[in-house]
């Protein structure tokens, strides 16, 4: 069941929004050589906390930390330990807040250090990919022409899309109806309407689209061990047309207008 939010509780997700957004530009603050993923992930933890928030991961089906840490070629779902963030790595920060009750949900993918040219296209190609389908995300339009639209710009510039990972409705939850495939027909799927709220999240790689899942039940890495990067927006769905509920703070964002 897709549930239809008020503006009220817009305004709810939204001021979860912006601590999910305080949080990423934070831990992207003190994302250095040297530094452990469980170091970030405490620091992400204390400071959700400091803003009178929740991690909303923490605990979520019994996963152990308080956001997801995701280095190269682990896609999502990465969990903080004794990895050392090394000059050149990709690092995903994918952080869930709950605020009064109301969740938001973004990623950001970072490059440390100097990063090479394959790199740096991946993503961009993310980034374009993720404000095409925020573009997309209109009243009246339909699931399929957000996923259509990530599709045609990561597959138009030879890379993939995670074809088994998808987008979701948030707000109440922390995944909610409907799913948000990056990759579909135009014209197909739920049809979107005023007060939906949906996490748009481009997953895509350097390499092949078939991603393996760790023993530990979370971590998903690509089979081929291709790099990855992963952007991700909370985004109402409103008569005056998409908004941005987790717009960047601190950190560059190409492509999407906030």
């Amino acid at each position: 069941m897709i549930i239809r939010k008020s503006p009220r509780e817009i305004e709810r997700i939204a001021a979860a929004g912006a601590v999910v957004a305080e949080t990423i530009a934070h831990v992207g603050s003190l994302l250095a050589p040297g530094v452990t993923t469980a170091e970030l992930d405490d620091a992400a933890g204390a400071f959700i906390r400091s803003r009178g928030g929740i991690p909303t991961s923490e605990g979520y089906k019994g996963y152990p930390k308080a956001i997801c840490i995701s280095p190269n070629a682990v896609v999502v779902h990465g969990i903080p330990g004794a990895y050392v963030v090394a000059d050149g790595d990709l690092v995903t920060i994918d952080v869930g807040v709950t605020l009064d009750g109301a969740i938001a949900d973004s990623a950001y993918t970072f490059g440390v250090g100097e990063i090479g040219p394959e790199a740096q296209r991946l993503l961009d190609v993310a980034q374009d990919a993720l404000a095409a389908g925020i573009a997309e995300a209109q009243v009246g339009n339909r699931v399929g022409d957000i996923s259509h639209a990530v599709q045609a710009v990561v597959e138009g510039a030879g890379l993939s899309v995670v074809r088994s990972l998808v987008g979701h409705g948030v707000g109440r939850h922390y995944h909610e109806d409907p799913h948000i495939p990056n990759f579909g027909e135009p014209g197909r799927g739920p049809r979107l309407s005023e007060g939906m709220t949906i996490a748009i999240e481009p997953m895509i790689t350097a390499g092949g689209s078939e991603i393996v899942v760790d023993r530990d039940g979370w971590t998903i890495t690509t089979e081929d061990g291709s790099l990855a990067a992963h952007f991700e927006h909370t985004v109402a769905i409103t008569a005056d047309g998409p908004r941005i509920l987790t717009p960047r703070v601190g950190v560059p964002e190409r492509g999407v207008q906030v």
